[in-house]
């Protein structure tokens, strides 16, 4: 299993277009992606679940992945939230 924790620096925090973003973006991987927040983890290939956390700027966020390409799933989406400048 990869883990990494991000900052949200985003002043909308993470809202509905930059979390499309993150679901198409972890839909490409076959592992299982998830997202932590507050205490609770949601699939990161779900939309619903990643708008039902009300993610805020300043939060900090766990994004893990286990599977054969867990490695690949964290660095794009590592490299997703930086160039959107969503989180660090």
């Amino acid at each position: 299993m990869s883990k990494k924790t991000f900052t949200v620096t985003a002043d909308t925090g993470i809202h509905a277009r930059p979390a499309t973003l993150l679901v198409q973006t972890a839909s490409k991987f076959s592992s299982d992606v998830n997202l932590e927040y507050n205490g609770k983890t949601v699939n990161l290939k779900s939309i619903m679940g990643v708008m039902s956390l009300g993610i805020g700027k300043g939060a900090e966020i766990g994004i893990s992945a286990e599977g054969t390409d867990e490695t690949a799933a964290i660095e794009a989406i590592e490299t997703l939230l930086k160039s959107e400048g969503l989180a660090n």
